[in-house]
């Protein structure tokens, strides 16, 4: 090690000395991060093999690439992955409604007002998902829900059910989401914008420009950075829609829409009778490996347009 590493080294260790309360707070993250993020992908070889109990992840034959070919030409292969990839750009299309919604809490005047929607907005991201899909089948109930309600006062019938319409799931899904997300979503840009150099907005007010037009000239371009990691982010995270709220709202006459990769893997792998591990395990990585390849490619491609990039 050189004098210069060594003298680093060093520092970086006063440094840490100094404020160790903040490395100790960092300790139970740490830690959390290692147990169910970096231990378990020794576990990946599961994929490539046979797995039984009995043998263990060592001693079960190894089998290759037949998992994921058993996948690949399975019958439900083309529709699992329709509906995973419609709802994840269909999630990614609304991705500007956080920071639409964040720039015009931030254009309020009244702030005390911006406040209290900011609060009642964030709140919903607090509910478990389990009571955010029973408010929906409440709301949406064709003959007791508030909709039913509606449709019958105004028609006289009892209405369709939207619940088990197929193609209406992925709206009724997407939407939900956005109302219980959309606030906290906004919480970042929210802070990106208080960050905004004040002596722009005088400059831009001195030669006479409108609120609009100070939104889009100094706001925007002053969230941008923040606004392209979120994407990369997001577009990294584009096949990984978590299984819940999804299963939760599955039914038999929604299920051609409504099956997706995370879905199929508990089934495969924990809901199944036979349950086959190695199966789940193949498709979990082939849903993983899309992503990181979607995470490079967006990375690199926001690097080389203006320089802004995770790594």
């Amino acid at each position: 090690m050189t004098n210069k590493n060594r003298n680093a080294a060093l520092n970086l260790w006063k440094k840490m000395r100094r404020r160790w309360q903040l490395y100790l707070l960092l300790l139970l993250p740490i830690a959390y991060i290692i147990a169910f993020q970096y231990l378990p992908m020794g576990a990946v070889i599961i994929a490539f093999k046979k797995y039984n109990a009995k043998d263990g992840i060592l001693g079960s034959p190894w089998v290759g690439l037949a998992n994921f070919r058993r996948f690949l030409g399975s019958l439900n292969f083309r529709s699992i992955l329709i509906n995973t990839l419609t709802l994840s750009v269909y999630q990614l299309l609304l991705f500007p409604l956080p920071i639409i919604f964040a720039l015009l809490l931030n254009a309020m005047r009244n702030r005390r007002y911006a406040k209290v929607i900011q609060t009642v907005t964030y709140f919903p991201h607090f509910i478990s998902t389990v009571v955010i899909v029973g408010l929906v089948f409440q709301l949406m109930n064709n003959r007791t829900g508030i909709y039913g309600s509606i449709y019958r006062a105004i028609t006289g019938v009892v209405g369709p059910n939207l619940l088990a319409s197929g193609p209406l799931f992925r709206h009724i899904y997407v939407w939900s989401g956005q109302w219980q997300n959309l606030g906290f979503n906004a919480i970042i840009y929210i802070a990106a914008l208080a960050g905004v150099d004040v002596t722009l907005h005088e400059a831009a007010m001195i030669d006479g420009a409108s609120r609009l037009q100070r939104i889009w000239h100094v706001d925007l371009p002053g969230i941008l950075p923040t606004v392209t990691i979120m994407l990369i982010m997001a577009t990294g995270q584009l096949m990984s829609i978590g299984y819940e709220k999804v299963l939760l709202m599955q039914n038999g006459l929604n299920l051609d829409y409504s099956e997706i990769i995370s879905t199929y893997v508990y089934k495969t792998g924990l809901a199944s009778t036979r349950a086959n591990f190695s199966l789940a395990s193949a498709v979990d990585l082939f849903n993983s490996v899309i992503n990181f390849i979607l995470l490079m490619t967006v990375n690199k491609i926001t690097k080389s347009l203006d320089g802004t990039s995770l790594f």
